[in-house]
């Protein structure tokens, strides 16, 4: 049996958000709804910013994701005092210091054109701004199917 490798590459624009941590799993979903069959393969998200994150979590309770705020507001201070860079007000480098904890990037498992995330898991875009502009992701497809 012979199969195609298959690259394939989408731009999602996400609405803007207020701060905190979105699950945007469907979002994802449904712009896969696009691509190619892919039998096996990986998807890599990327944010084209610097001032919100990606991260994979618990998807069933909305207590999770305020936790997860919760946690880092206060790992990570909104102090003028504390930062050189304030050109954008208060949050602005608070919002890269956790972009940089987090990460503005996700690798996750296909099959048969399925995100392969665990029961409970979901794909959240986290938004470190007071006032948010909307959010771009670029989505690469990278995986094979039988010819």
């Amino acid at each position: 049996m012979t199969s195609t490798n298959h690259f394939w590459q989408t731009h999602l624009t996400l609405p803007s958000k207020p701060r905190g941590f979105h699950l945007i799993t469907t979002n994802i979903h449904n712009a896969l709804m696009a691509m190619p069959n892919i039998e096996i393969g990986l998807i890599h998200i990327f944010l084209q910013h610097t001032s919100a994150s990606l991260t994979i979590s618990e998807n069933t309770c909305s207590e999770v994701a305020q936790d997860l705020e919760a946690h880092f507001n206060k790992a990570v201070l909104e102090d003028p005092e504390l930062y050189q860079h304030t050109l954008e007000g208060a949050d602005d480098m608070p919002a890269h210091i956790k972009n940089a904890i987090l990460g503005g990037n996700l690798s996750i498992p296909l099959s048969n054109n399925q995100l392969q995330l665990g029961r409970w898991q979901g794909i959240f875009l986290c938004e470190h701004r007071n006032h948010a502009p909307s959010r771009q992701l670029i989505l690469t497809v990278m995986g094979s199917s039988p010819d």
